[in-house]
């Protein structure tokens, strides 16, 4: 169907094919269609698990799925142990960071390297990213690959160059809903070239960025396996791990440890709901946060929200877990989630998998937050713009004060996730804008 909404001062209007409809026809390719994933980083995050989801549930014999990552790591160990690809290549003149050094993976302390040698890494990495683009380009040829299937923003960036070099059409999935303004012209003469021939965007939010060419734009949300994220299947571990009694109330939040995520303003909210708690209600509350800050990001956030924690007195009630590879059993023991970004997220994955596993969700209503979360429904959306902090400190004390209603609207979520989210019934869809970009497309079956 199509649907309208705002985007800066235009209204764009795409097709959103993320909405069930009462019957879905699925394309038939005249022969498998062959295509090369590019995920633009190896680290764990959103859009290589997201991606993890898409191939797993693509009908291998539709689509013949091989995956290049800059190097192996937690999403690489990911796909091969659970066979979700036919071919995984490693190109290691991937760039991820412009002054990351040639021969490792960016550390933190390499932010304060010499500037001399930053600029001979940032020199060299440019020659790095034009070899590797000419290695993808022989790849493609000699793989006779049918499509370049572009997962992130340097991947879309790559595929829209790639298209052009090795003359395979190329599907973007953006997962973003921002550009730094110097590469803004370019990102938009590639997304409008001949050689983009679909662009699958995570919300409407992140649809935004295309109103010059609305016709490429589908709007698919991001989606999970939902047997793999039902909470009846999991042992949840978070409060025997922090030696939590069972009538504790947790808040409990995910997601890389980021200034943009918003974990300053939920310790702030927390100080101020617990100043107006009880005694008793002080005694039975915590808070848990599970993340860390990639190495390849400077300052290291954990340690800035750390100190806050200590300044404001916090220890005892909010701690920070560090990076866990599976979230489930500790997300199994939140009683009500937290996704507190303050910047216009595309469609964090926290949301869905929250929901999945029955927890109400408090977030601020920004980026693509609302067209996951239903406020009054599966959890409550807070001002983002400005983040209000004390309205997110009083849905705190609400929902502290009302299990009815963390069990109300957790089983909402968990129905909506099955109803909306499933990721077997979103691949099908993001099969469909493969089949059809790549033009193989020879008609449907129901």
């Amino acid at each position: 169907m199509s649907v309208a909404f705002s985007a800066g001062s235009s209204d764009v209007a795409v097709s959103d094919t993320s909405v069930p409809s009462a019957s879905e026809s699925v394309l038939v390719p005249r022969r498998k269609v062959r295509v090369l994933f590019i995920n633009d980083t190896a680290r764990n995050g959103g859009p290589g698990r997201s991606l993890f989801y898409i191939l797993r549930f693509l009908d291998p014999a539709v689509v013949h799925r091989a995956v290049v990552l800059p190097r192996p790591g937690v999403i690489s160990e990911l796909y091969e142990e659970r066979g979700v690809t036919e071919e995984l290549f490693f190109e290691h003149d991937l760039v991820e960071n412009p002054i990351e050094p040639w021969d490792r993976p960016m550390a933190r302390e390499d932010f304060e390297a010499p500037l001399a040698l930053r600029g001979v890494r940032a020199a060299a990495n440019v020659v790095r990213a034009g070899r590797a683009m000419a290695r993808l380009t022989n790849l493609i040829r000699r793989g006779n690959y049918d499509l370049i299937y572009c997962n992130g923003t340097n991947a879309d960036f790559a595929g829209g160059l790639l298209a052009f070099t090795s003359a395979t059409p190329a599907l973007w999935h953006v997962r973003y809903t921002s550009l730094p303004g110097v590469v803004r012209g370019t990102h938009d003469r590639l997304a409008a070239s001949e050689g983009v021939k679909r662009i699958v965007c995570v919300s409407k939010a992140s649809a935004g960025l295309f109103p010059h060419c609305p016709e490429k734009v589908r709007v698919i949300h991001n989606a999970l396996d939902i047997e793999e994220f039902d909470a009846a299947g999991v042992t949840p571990c978070l409060r025997s791990e922090l030696g939590l009694s069972p009538d504790t109330v947790v808040f409990g939040s995910q997601g890389r440890i980021l200034p943009r995520k918003g974990y300053i303003e939920m310790v702030r909210a927390a100080k101020l709901a617990i100043d107006r708690m009880s005694d008793e209600e002080r005694a039975r509350v915590h808070f848990a946060v599970l993340g860390d800050t990639p190495e390849d990001i400077r300052p290291d956030h954990v340690a800035e929200c750390r100190g806050l924690v200590k300044e404001l007195g916090l220890e005892k009630q909010f701690t920070f877990l560090g990076f866990k590879i599976d979230v489930k059993p500790y997300v199994t023991d939140f009683d009500v989630a937290v996704v507190p970004s303050v910047y216009p997220d595309p469609l964090p994955r926290a949301v869905i998998e929250s929901m999945a596993l029955g927890k109400p969700v408090i977030a601020f209503d920004v980026g693509g937050v609302a067209e996951m979360l239903r406020g009054g429904e599966t959890g409550a959306l807070v001002r983002g713009t400005p983040p209000d902090v004390a309205g997110l400190s009083e849905q705190f004390l609400r929902y502290l004060r009302d299990p009815d209603l963390r069990r109300k609207q957790g089983l909402a979520g968990r129905a909506r996730v099955e109803r909306d989210f499933d990721g077997a019934t979103q691949a099908k869809r993001i099969q469909n804008q493969i089949v059809e970009a790549s033009g193989l497309a020879t008609g449907t079956v129901s």
